[in-house]
C-alpha cells in the first residue's frame, strides 16, 4: 500500500503557443497553457514540490540572445506572486524549509524556480542532466533547456530516479507496473515517461483527496490528447525528444485512462486542470 500524500497545485504563469503543435488536429490560434506545480505534503517530510514551473528567475534566463528565442517562441506570462516560492509562502510553508524538489525533467518551465528551494535535496533523472550538460548555449535553447537556472551545487544535492530502488506500483496504474520509490517509503513513486525529452519521468501516489493520481509532467499537453490519443505533431515532439517513445508513453496513458477512468491524470500544462485550479481552493 502506498502512502498517502496530499496534493495542492500551483499554477505558475503561463506560455502562449499555437495548440496545433501540442496536438493532431488541434487550431494554430495561439492559446494559453499554464505551468502546474504541484505542492504535495508528506506527513513525516513535510512539503514536498514536484516542479517548479515559471519564475522570474526565467524571465532573467532568457532576456539575451540565444536564450530569448525561447522566450520569443512561447511568449511567457508570470503575474506577480504565482511563482511557486511565493505560494508557498503564502500557504505557510517557508521555501527554505523545503526538504524535497522532483523535477519531472529539465526543460525551463519546469525547473526556473529551483534557486528558490536551497536546501532541497533534488530528486531527477542523470540520463536528463547528462543530456543538459552535452549541449551548448543554442543547442540547449533549441532543446528547451537554460542550464543558468541549474544551482551551483546541483550535483551534491541530487538524487537519481536511476538509482533508486524500484517497487511495483499498484494494480489503478496498469500498464504501467513499477516506480522509483524515491524517498524510500512508498509513498512517492516516480515513473520513466520517454519520448518527450531525455529523462522525463511523471509521479505515482495515493492523494489523500483523489485517490490514485499520477503526475504526467509533458507526456502530453492535455487530458484531451490523453483521452483521445491524439500525440503532438511529429515536427514538435522529434524538436524536443523522440516521436516513437512519445508516442508510446501516450498509447499507455490512452490505455490507463481507459482501464481505469477514476484515476487522476495532471498534465502540467492541460487547460482543464488549469480552469479547476483557477476556481479551486486549496
Amino acid at each position: 500500500m502506498m502512502r498517502e500524500v496530499r496534493s495542492i497545485p500551483l499554477l505558475t504563469g503561463a506560455c502562449r503557443h499555437p495548440q496545433a503543435m501540442t496536438i493532431r488536429g488541434g487550431t494554430f490560434r495561439p492559446v494559453d497553457f499554464h505551468a502546474v506545480a504541484m505542492l504535495l505534503l508528506h506527513p513525516e517530510e513535510g512539503p514536498i514540490l514536484f516542479d517548479t514551473g515559471y519564475d522570474p528567475a526565467f524571465l532573467q534566463a532568457t532576456a539575451r540572445f540565444p536564450e530569448a528565442l525561447y522566450r520569443w517562441v512561447t511568449p511567457v506570462s508570470l503575474p506577480p506572486g504565482a511563482d511557486a516560492a511565493s505560494q508557498c509562502r503564502a500557504l505557510g510553508h517557508d521555501p527554505a524549509e523545503v526538504r524535497h524538489v522532483v523535477l519531472s525533467h529539465f526543460h525551463g518551465d519546469h525547473i526556473a524556480g529551483l534557486h528558490a528551494f536551497p536546501n532541497a535535496i533534488v530528486h531527477c533523472a542523470r540520463a536528463g542532466l547528462d543530456d543538459l550538460g552535452r549541449r551548448n548555449r543554442l543547442g540547449a535553447t533549441r532543446r528547451g533547456l537554460l542550464p543558468s537556472l541549474l544551482p551551483d551545487d546541483l550535483l551534491q544535492r541530487a538524487r537519481f530516479f536511476e538509482d533508486a530502488p524500484r517497487m511495483a506500483l499498484p494494480g489503478d496504474f496498469a500498464p504501467f507496473d513499477r516506480g522509483a520509490d524515491i524517498l524510500g517509503d512508498g509513498s512517492l513513486l516516480a515513473v520513466d515517461l520517454p519520448g518527450h525529452c531525455p529523462g522525463h519521468w511523471g509521479l505515482a501516489l495515493r492523494d489523500a483527496k483523489w485517490g490514485p493520481h499520477m503526475l504526467v509532467a509533458d507526456a502530453a499537453w492535455s487530458l484531451e490528447a490523453i483521452r483521445r490519443n491524439r500525440p503532438p505533431p511529429a515536427l514538435a515532439t522529434a524538436w524536443l525528444g523522440n516521436t516513437a517513445r512519445s508516442r508510446a508513453t501516450l498509447d499507455a496513458l490512452h490505455r490507463l485512462a481507459i482501464r481505469n477512468p477514476d484515476l487522476r491524470l495532471t498534465p502540467c500544462h492541460c487547460p482543464e486542470r488549469a480552469a479547476e485550479i483557477g476556481v479551486a481552493q486549496p
